[in-house]
Parts: C-alpha cells; sequence; structure tokens
C-alpha cells in the first residue's frame, strides 16, 4: 500500500493574479519542505500540476531538500492535477447569473469595486476571503444551471479521479507526492471517505495553503490518513485559507 501526500498550494496572489503565490506562500511552501526534511521523509515519485502556483510550490520544497543536500525525485507536470477553471467560470457564468440573480448582482459588483480599490494590496480582505458570490458561481457551475463551454464538475471530478489509475504502476510502500488545489484534494478525499459532491466542497473549503493530506493507495482504493496537516505552519499568521 503507497501513501499519497496531496500538497495544496502555498497563499496565492491577488484575485487578479491567483495563479501565482504570494510571498508568504513561498514561505508556507518552504517551511514544509524543511518539515518534509526533518522527517526524513523519502519520495518515489513527485508530481505538480500544470499550474504556476502549483509549480511555484513544489520548487520552494524541493530546493528546501537541496538545500539540506537530501536527494529528492524530479518533478513531474501533470496537468491532470490541475484546479478546475474558476476565472473561466466566472468569465462566462457571471453575466447569466447576474441577469437571473439581483443579489448575486449586489455581491459581484461590491466584490470587483473592492478589487478595484485594493491596488492589488495582496493583504485586502477581497483577496483572502471566498465570498457568498463565489459560492453561488461554483453551484451554479456544479449543478449545470446554465451553458458552459469549459470542463464541466462531472468531467473534472471524472480528471482527478484518473489520476489515480495513474498511479498503479508505483511501487507498493512507496511515498507519492503531488503538488495540487484544493478541490482535487476535496474530491479525492471525499471518495476516500465514500461521501457526495456536497462534502467535496465542504473538504476542500476548510484546506489550509500548502497543507498535506495523506491518503493510503491500494489497488486505485483510497483510505484517509491524515487530512489538512500543518505541523510546519507553527505560528498563527502562517495558516491562510486562500
Amino acid at each position: 500500500m503507497s501513501s499519497l501526500y496531496l500538497v495544496r498550494h502555498g497563499q496565492a496572489g491577488t484575485r487578479n493574479d491567483y495563479d501565482s503565490l504570494s510571498e508568504l506562500g513561498k514561505r508556507q511552501a518552504r517551511l514544509l519542505g524543511e518539515y518534509f526534511v526533518s522527517q526524513r521523509l523519502e519520495f518515489h515519485s513527485i508530481f505538480a500540476g500544470g499550474m504556476q502556483r502549483q509549480q511555484q510550490t513544489a520548487a520552494e520544497v524541493v530546493a528546501a531538500f537541496r538545500d539540506a543536500n537530501v536527494p529528492i525525485a524530479e518533478v513531474i507536470i501533470d496537468k491532470q492535477w490541475n484546479e478546475f477553471d474558476l476565472a473561466h467560470v466566472y468569465q462566462e457564468l457571471a453575466p447569466l447569473l447576474c441577469a437571473a440573480d439581483p443579489e448575486f448582482r449586489e455581491e459581484y459588483e461590491e466584490m470587483r469595486r473592492e478589487i478595484a480599490h485594493s491596488n492589488g494590496d495582496h493583504g485586502a480582505d477581497v483577496h483572502r476571503r471566498w465570498r457568498p458570490c463565489d459560492t453561488k458561481m461554483v453551484e451554479a457551475w456544479i449543478t449545470e444551471r446554465f451553458p458552459y463551454s469549459g470542463e464541466l464538475w462531472s468531467e473534472f471530478c471524472d480528471r482527478v479521479n484518473s489520476c489515480v489509475t495513474h498511479l498503479s504502476t508505483i511501487p507498493r510502500h512507496a511515498n507519492v507526492l503531488v503538488f495540487t488545489s484544493a478541490t482535487p484534494t476535496g474530491v479525492l478525499t471525499a471518495r476516500a471517505l465514500e461521501v457526495g459532491d456536497k462534502r467535496v466542497r465542504q473538504l476542500a473549503g476548510v484546506l489550509y495553503n500548502s497543507s498535506f493530506t495523506t491518503l493510503r493507495v491500494n489497488d486505485s482504493q483510497l483510505q484517509m490518513f491524515q487530512f489538512n496537516a500543518v505541523p510546519h505552519l507553527r505560528a498563527p499568521e502562517l495558516r491562510t485559507h486562500r
């Protein structure tokens, strides 16, 4: 039985530049790498999604190993581990939801005003909190309330679940490290717990930046071992959700 370590990326940038790590995000990732080194963890294979924030998190962890002169496997880029494209979901569905839901329109317009007024300040609340309009937008996408040309929720879940099948060649008792995002981690955790779609969003929503979740893999069967672990983030100011 191998162990799958799912790492959520470190804190990302602003809503206008979300696919990059903030300075705090880079620090979170480096601390994670140093923790793995201290625990003498060895990884047979390492994967990262195709998104910049996922690869930057991987780079910081790998750098911690190399700075400690500890061998570590090369990172394999696999876009199957990507997060769903929230920006594209907003681009297509926001106009439709604005027309159908006046409350959403008010929340969405207020969020856009706050983004503009923040002037790119990474610490601004609008960049660090999930808003009600975000929840409504994701729900509209998941339930296919409106036509959408991009990846559907069912397709996203199938993509993430297929990643486990690709791990079938990994030797038993080996550790596999994956740098991904909140929702893919939620999908696989829900699969291990045998719970439904609603739980996926709840599980994803509580994940800390740079946390790791450990699942045991046995012939594509998943078992929960550890969820949302952040032993490397000892100070409260290091623990963030967005």
